[in-house]
């Protein structure tokens, strides 16, 4: 064998073997859910959804009881992308959340593009700043605010694709948009690693009908949540058409607790969850948390511990088996990948949560905030029971004392202060008028 032909064939082995190398790093998919809450998924018990295919992610994967995020979508998503809590990177409150920059925080797909990840972002930006590309991603999709669906809303005009302005076409639906995008990036991208961050467009209002609501509908909330649950469906036998499923885990969580005005239905045994977005309650900051790892996973594990939306950007580093690149920066999250294997891990035994100048830390049995309040949660998601201050109890004192020492440790009112009105929506009285004027002309955008 000539010289030259050992050369090629060598370079063909060496390529070869490095293909499998890429493909042997495990592709990452996050799906985030608007505005929808613990309640609204059957299996946690909801009442009134029957959510099928979200079911079958719970019942082939592990299904999380207390995973808790910011109660409002900007600063929860921040918390996700960055790993850090908001006193950390200042996002305690919408309009916050928009001000740092690249050079102030690193989110996930930054490190993950340096391990050969290619990274897309497809749905909902939000109140997160600048764009996707400017954080990292190597393509996405996206359109302005929330709950946009059709053209003829006033937002509906025109979405956004790698730095280009689309007009909306009449009869196009923006989360089938998503997910033909979804299709055309895993299928353009299923011999490289990649990471899907897909924020649907779902149930976020204006509640409008789906495509696959009846003429004459009575529920259109309820057609939401189930095209949602459809789209779901469509993406996990994408996943299984591209023959990416060996290979791929995949997260389903939402990004806050249930919208006002919806709460009622989003029962369980009969009984509604106390609070919800917006509210430092459990039902503002309490959501649904799934993954799904084939051949990983246990099917149908269900963790009790506690985890909140700092561990993500942890978890998906440790899964994509590369370490953080920023070093000026404090990752507050731990990775999960112990409990996603159904091992029992090394978790802290206490999530903490933030919104505006607003915390607390929580224990499974226990609640401390940032006014120095103890909450018995025995009773959660249902009651929040307040212990009185001079309570003899034995197991309140202990608890009170374990949990007073984690936010000496954390120290929320050290980092960034809360410069909003409170409601953790706003970043001052002025902007909060403007938008109330906003919303009484029609013109604001409902429940960000």
């Amino acid at each position: 064998m000539s010289f030259k032909k050992i050369l090629s064939v060598t370079l063909f082995a060496f390529a070869a073997l490095n293909a499998v190398a890429q493909n042997a790093k495990t592709n990452i998919v996050f799906m985030l859910a608007d505005d929808y809450g613990y309640g609204e998924t059957s299996c946690n018990g909801s009442d009134n959804y029957k959510t099928i295919n979200i079911d079958k992610l719970a019942n082939q994967g592990v299904r999380y009881t207390h995973m808790y995020t910011a109660a409002l979508c900007g600063p929860s998503r921040a918390m996700i992308l960055t790993g850090r809590y908001a006193f950390h990177t200042g996002a305690t409150n919408q309009d916050a959340t928009g001000k740092f920059t690249p050079q102030m925080e690193t989110m996930i797909p930054k490190v993950l593009k340096q391990a050969g990840y290619v990274c897309a972002s497809i749905g909902k930006w939000g109140q997160l700043p600048l764009t996707p590309a400017d954080f990292g991603f190597d393509h996405y999709l996206t359109y302005k605010g929330s709950g946009v669906y059709w053209n003829y809303q006033e937002k509906g005009k025109e979405y956004y694709v790698d730095g280009q302005t689309i007009p909306l076409k009449d009869h196009v639906y923006i989360p089938d948009l998503m997910h033909a995008d979804v299709v055309k990036f895993l299928s353009e991208n299923k011999n490289k690693p990649f990471f899907l961050y897909y924020p649907l467009d779902h149930v976020h209002g204006e509640i409008l009908p789906t495509p696959d609501s009846k003429p004459d509908s009575k529920d259109l909330y309820h057609d939401n949540v189930m095209y949602m649950d459809k789209l779901v469906g469509k993406f996990m036998k994408v996943l299984d058409s591209l023959n990416l499923t060996k290979n791929t885990v995949v997260f389903f969580m939402g990004d806050n607790g249930t919208a006002n005005g919806h709460t009622t239905e989003a029962t369980i045994g009969g009984r509604r969850i106390v609070g919800g977005k917006g509210s430092m309650l459990e039902g503002g900051g309490l959501v649904p948390f799934i993954t799904w790892w084939k051949g990983v996973s246990p099917k149908g594990k269900v963790c009790n511990d506690m985890i909140d939306a700092s561990d993500i950007y942890p978890t998906v580093l440790d899964i994509a088996g590369v370490k953080s690149t920023d070093n000026k920066n404090v990752v507050d999250g731990q990775s999960i990948v112990p409990e996603m294997k159904g091992k029992e891990g090394n978790h802290r035994p206490w999530a903490f949560n933030q919104l505006a100048a607003m915390w607390y830390v929580r224990e499974l049995n226990w609640k401390l905030n940032q006014s120095g309040e103890l909450f018995d949660m025995s009773k959660a998601p249902f009651e929040e029971i307040l212990v009185p201050a001079d309570t003899k109890d034995p197991e309140a004192i202990a608890a009170r004392a374990r949990l007073q020492k984690v936010l000496a440790t954390l120290n929320p009112a050290g980092g960034i202060q809360d410069d909003g009105d409170g409601s953790g929506r706003h970043a001052g009285k002025e902007k909060k008028e403007k938008k109330g004027k906003k919303a009484k002309d029609g013109d604001a955008e409902p429940n960000n």
